[in-house]
């Protein structure tokens, strides 16, 4: 599905086989080219699946990792392949903590615009993926990144260090993926590394994912 919130069967005659995909590894493994295997934007079945097949192929790596999206506007990761990763010892890389920037609250000015230097202003465009998942003209988008930058204010930390500590103290998260052009920025991540996410500001949080789940999938 590689990050596809609905299935299409059509897509299964354009994909590259799974079995293709490990005997390719299994070569680069043997050749000393790559130690260790992660996966993109996969979803449960193809997560499992890789699994089966790579017995077949007995890799001498192991998978150890899966990418895909996960931020507070993109829970998807819970619904299903944060089990397999549980039980499988599989670490998410979450990339997209920040939601394309949009989580920081830049973008919720008077105009809706944001700073010209912001990404989806800078290259608008060019992350035409990105930007048909994370709508910026959305109401509820809007409304979710209004009121989880009012809790972050309430506790006195910055809407993008709220961002990424939730991410973090996620229990199968391994990093967080995140992108800074400012070193001040940096220092908002950082400082989301250092802190602890009280239960209360958990509970806000998911009461305000209760009622915008997912707005960005």
């Amino acid at each position: 599905m590689f990050g596809e919130t609905e299935y299409d069967p059509s897509c299964q005659y354009t994909s590259i086989p799974t079995e293709e995909q490990l005997e390719a590894l299994g070569r680069a493994i043997n050749a000393g080219k790559i130690r260790y295997i992660g996966l993109s934007n996969e979803a449960p079945y193809d997560l499992m699946k890789f699994l089966q097949l790579s017995k077949d192929f007995q890799l001498r790596s192991k998978l150890l990792t899966v990418q895909n999206s996960y931020n507070l506007l993109c829970r998807n990761f819970d619904s299903g392949l944060a089990e397999c990763c549980h039980h499988e010892r599989i670490s998410l890389l979450a990339y997209s903590p920040m939601a394309m920037g949009i989580l920081s609250g830049k973008y919720n000015s008077s105009d809706d615009c944001g700073p010209p230097e912001a990404r989806m202003n800078l290259f608008n465009g060019r992350y035409s993926e990105g930007e048909s998942q994370y709508k910026l003209q959305s109401p509820k988008v809007k409304l979710a990144v209004k009121e989880y930058t009012q809790i972050a204010a309430k506790y006195g930390i910055s809407p993008a260090t709220l961002a990424i500590a939730f991410v973090l103290r996620h229990p199968l998260v391994a990093l967080a993926v995140f992108g800074a052009t400012k070193s001040w920025q940096l220092c908002e991540v950082l400082q989301a590394a250092r802190i602890h996410l009280p239960e209360e500001i958990r509970v806000e949080i998911n009461d305000v994912h209760a009622r915008y789940p997912n707005p960005c999938p």
